[in-house]
């Protein structure tokens, strides 16, 4: 694979991995409706009845004012067997004005420019000269099994080929960016009319994992290529892409404790920038959209949706009422 051909992968995938058509069914949600299934958020029904069908990731309402948002936890890479999406989120899009996504992927050209400012050394530089040697001889290892020579991959940063090595171990398993939850979402705006919105720019997302530093930088390439040599690193996204299929909480608990736990430069970055740093400035954005819009449907990162600094806790603190549909 030559360069024009790895930015044009890396152009609709690095953001997503940071370690990652339906017919619509109903019609719109009216006030009151389905009332009895939403829960206060962080609430246990005193006798819940047993969920029929599949119920992937997980659904919230969000209401303030009249103008309400939902936020479906999505993954972004997939397979065919995830569709349908569950009636409850079909029912969710049917009633929305907009669709709102992480980054919207089809201006690639925005974000071939952030991958040029952010992901590429200067001409003339290498990526040998910020790497250990041990590192070198691991990355040339896995890029020469691959069939992708060292030379072609140099000006890339450590970070991009690290995201970029383990999205191609997740196609070789069968997963697929065209199979993404998000693809789904755009495809179904397009084919309805809806407004789509995205809650970041590729500038912002690149420009996140360029504030590495040269040694993280290469501990976070050394920690992937450990991962992938002994399969922990696959294992760690198949769980997240498991949990959101089978919508367990508790398998999603555990997901999100293990993809932030820990001393190592990836669950760090992850803890710290990657959730810590974005869920706020996404909130601040939802915040505002919510604001243009009598409903909107917003489909983000699984793991954004969790824990005590995921959107719904930040946004039941601002005032918000926040009801976990499922």
């Amino acid at each position: 694979m030559g360069p024009s051909a790895w930015r044009r992968r890396a152009a609709v995938i690095v953001a997503s991995l940071p370690f990652l058509g339906c017919t619509l069914v109903g019609g719109p949600l009216r006030a009151g409706e389905l009332a009895a299934a939403y829960l206060p958020y962080g609430s246990v029904a005193d006798n819940p009845r047993p969920v029929a069908a599949a119920h992937q990731g997980g659904l919230f309402r969000v209401s303030h004012d009249g103008r309400v948002a939902y936020l479906f936890g999505t993954v972004h890479v997939g397979t065919r067997g995830f569709y349908p999406l569950p009636p409850e989120v079909e029912r969710a899009l049917g009633g929305a004005n907009r669709i709102v996504v992480e980054l919207d992927t089809r201006a690639n050209g925005d974000y071939l420019r952030a991958l040029a400012l952010h992901g590429r050394y200067a001409p003339g530089d290498d990526i040998r000269k910020h790497l250990p040697p041990a590192t070198v001889r691991a990355l040339t290892a896995v890029l020469h099994a691959q069939g992708i020579s060292m030379a072609s991959m140099a000006a890339y940063k450590p970070w991009l080929l690290a995201n970029l090595l383990l999205s191609m171990e997740l196609e070789r398993k069968g997963y697929r960016r065209s199979e993404g939850v998000e693809q789904t979402l755009l495809a179904q705006a397009r084919r309805h009319g809806l407004k789509v919105a995205q809650l970041e720019s590729a500038e912002y997302q690149l420009a996140l994992y360029d504030t590495m530093g040269e040694a993280e930088a290469a501990r976070y390439l050394q920690e992937v290529l450990d991962g992938l040599d002994d399969g922990r690193a696959l294992r760690t996204a198949q769980a997240v892409i498991e949990a959101w299929a089978s919508g367990d909480a508790r398998a999603l608990d555990v997901v999100l404790q293990e993809s932030t736990a820990g001393p190592g430069v990836v669950a760090e970055f992850t803890r710290r920038v990657l959730l810590g740093r974005r869920n706020p400035d996404m909130a601040n954005r939802i915040e505002h959209l919510m604001r243009e819009d009598s409903v909107t449907f917003v489909g983000v990162g699984l793991l954004h949706l969790f824990g005590a600094n995921g959107l719904p806790q930040l946004l039941a603190q601002r005032g918000y009422l926040v009801e976990r549909v499922y």
